[in-house]
Parts: C-alpha cells; structure tokens; sequence
C-alpha cells in the first residue's frame, strides 16, 4: 500500500529545493536548446545545478548525486517544474543512460561516465533508430564487429536526439551479423567526435536541429565501451526503455505545471471560451494528477524491490496524449491569439511550441501503436495477430 503523507524530512527537503532554485532560476527564459547557442545556456544551467548539487539527485554521492530516493525526487521535481526552471539538456543521459549504467555498467565505467554527466560536462545523444528500424528496434542493421580490442562500426542511425551538438551517443549495434531480430545486439558508448564518425543535423519545423542522422565509416570504439554483455543489448534496451516510458523521461511535475498553466489560462479567458472548454481543462487537471499518483505508486514499488515492466507502455501512451490534449486545449483557449509569434506573444508562443513538440509525444519513445501491441501481448496476454 502507498502511504500519500509526505513525512518532515520530505518537508525540509521541499523547502530546501524551492529555496534554492527561487535564488537562481533564470529570471528570463534561455534560448531553445534546439539551437547551439540555446544548448550551450542550457549546458551551462546544467553546471550551476551542479554547484547546487542538484545535477541528479537519486544518485549516489561518489557519482555526483544527493543519493535521495524515489519520492524525493519527484519532490525535486515538483519544485523544479514549479519554478518554472529550463529544460534539462542532459536528460538522455541522466534519465535514460545514467540509470542503465547504474543497473549495467562496470565500477570503472560508472566512475568515468557518471560524474561527468551530472555535472554537465557530458552531454549525451541517444542512437538507437535507423532508417529501417524505428520503435521495432529487431530491425537494426548497422554493425559493430570485433577486431582485437575494438568494435568497428559501420552504418547509420537517424532522429538520434541531442546529437548536433552532444559530446557522447548510447547506441545499439548488431555485433553478431549473422543474427536476427532481438538477438545479436549489443550497447555500445561512443564519443560523437570519434575519426569515421559524420553527422547531418535534422530540421525541425521551426528550423532547428532537435535531430541528427549519424553515419559511421570504420569507427573504432574500444571494447570497455560496451554496455553489459556482448548480445545481451536488447534486455538492456528494454531496462532503458522502461526507464523512459515508465518512470523517469517524463516526470508528472512537468504536466502538472502545464494544467496549472492551463487552469490559469481558462480563467483569463472564460467568457469568450466554448461551453466544453470547461471540462476539457478539469479532464486535464485529473488526468495531471492521475499520472503523478501512478508515478508516485511505480516509485514506491520501485523502492520495495519491484521491477518497471511492459506496464510502463501504458504510461508512456498516457502522458503523451494527455501532452498533445492540454496543448490542444490552450490553443482552442486563445483563439486566433495562438497564432501570434514574436514580441508580445510569449504566452501564445509557449503553448504553440508546446503543441508542436507534443505532436511528436506518440512517436518517440516508441510509437504508441507499438505500445498498444506491447500491452495486448505482454500485460493483457492476448495472442499475437
């Protein structure tokens, strides 16, 4: 059973998260992170969260973290959301590859790979699509064969996130080239400046590069950079994956800023809003705190030794509909408004942005049609078609 009441180390624990970020929040919004300028502000919000020590706060103290638990970090959470704090730039490496490592990786390659990226100094990519292989990831072709004491990589990733301008990419490669599907794979860390390596950033509908396609021509990438065991990349892409959808990639804090956000838009605009506007902005609210209660229970599961599994397809279908509902929602609010761009339309221009990016909630991660299949096979035992 959940227990709902925060206790007085939670409490203090609060008031030390918004103390601190009320003293050093931006006072103005940085640029996006989607541009190298944005990205680099970003980076460096990430350092002055680390001077804090606020760079990951789960983790260990000898990795750079406060070694709090779940609950505190949702705490943590709620405040930085709360405070209307950036965007983390970092977040496929804290969120995603951080915890993987933690479950995965070697003494020395926990200690060479999570100091840094609390800290900020390490940005990550995340190279696990191809042009042929999208949320079926069975599909990955490019190779990364054995010589010596290097793999040699050869072939190409696409929509690899971060990647214009990060320093590091986690990425899953075929090193048996005789296997099929999930078998054969294998996680592999490489710098994104290696000899062989070339990318080709990919415009977003606003122009910038939020992507990058990455090409490898004979990259060589010493074997201590792989992840876990030889072949063994798929069960340790499916642990980063629950990571992603389940629990960590997209904390409830951050929709429930965006229905406060909406309530407080509603109210500006009532009189002129339609009749369902009303309860569209109530479901929203619900549904915001429905995910936090379900975040704070697989935490709390988390914590008492439980395990995320095929369950956390059904949050990642959730949260991003939920997403692009809201952001629907405050468009229909401002009406013509939500055209504006530029000078004077901030306001407008935050829920544009914001459902522009939430267009894209059901295809990564996993593309919710996959997810579905994922949910009738595994959580609900139907048979495959």
């Amino acid at each position: 059973m959940m227990d709902l009441a925060y206790t007085d180390a939670h409490r203090a624990f609060r008031a030390e998260v918004r103390d601190w970020m009320a003293a050093h929040v931006p006072k103005s919004p940085l640029k996006t992170l989607e541009c190298e300028e944005g990205f680099n502000q970003h980076r460096e919000w990430e350092r002055v969260l680390k001077s804090g020590n606020w760079g990951m706060v789960t983790w260990p103290k000898e990795f750079g973290g406060r070694g709090v638990d779940l609950i505190e970090w949702l705490i943590f959470e709620e405040e930085y959301y709360g405070a209307d704090a950036p965007l983390r730039v970092s977040q496929n490496g804290i969120f995603l590859l951080g915890p993987t490592l933690m479950e995965f990786g070697t003494p020395e390659q926990k200690a060479r790979f999570l100091p840094p990226m609390a800290a900020g100094d390490e940005i990550w990519a995340q190279g696990w699509s191809e042009p042929g292989a999208g949320s079926d990831m069975a599909g990955i072709r490019t190779k990364a064969i054995r010589d010596g004491d290097h793999y040699v990589i050869n072939g190409q990733k696409t929509w690899s996130s971060r990647a214009p301008f990060a320093d590091w990419c986690f990425g899953l490669f075929r090193t048996d080239p005789e296997s099929e599907k999930h078998r054969g794979l294998s996680m592999i860390l490489f710098p994104l400046d290696s000899e062989g390596v070339t990318i080709r950033p990919i415009a977003q509908l606003d122009g910038n590069p939020g992507f990058a396609e990455i090409f490898f021509d004979n990259v060589r990438v010493p074997v201590e950079n792989l992840l876990g065991e030889e072949g063994k990349g798929w069960n340790i892409a499916m642990a980063t994956a629950g990571f992603e959808r389940g629990l960590m990639l997209r904390s409830p804090a951050r929709f429930q800023a965006a229905a406060k956000r909406l309530v407080e838009l509603y109210r500006k605009k009532q009189d002129t809003a339609r009749p369902a506007a009303r309860d569209l902005v109530l479901q929203a609210w619900q549904d915001a705190e429905a995910y936090a209660l379900s975040t704070y229970n697989t935490a709390s599961r988390i914590m008492a030794g439980g395990k995320i599994g095929a369950e956390a397809s059904c949050n990642k279908i959730f949260w991003s509909e939920l997403d692009r509902m809201m952001h629907r929602t405050g468009l229909s609010l401002l009406g013509a408004e939500a055209e504006l761009i530029g000078d004077g339309a901030e306001a407008a221009g935050r829920w544009l942005d914001g459902y522009m990016f939430s267009l894209a909630g059901p295809i990564y991660a996993g593309t919710n049609e996959i997810q579905r299949n994922i949910i009738a096979e595994r959580v609900l035992g139907l048979p495959r078609i």
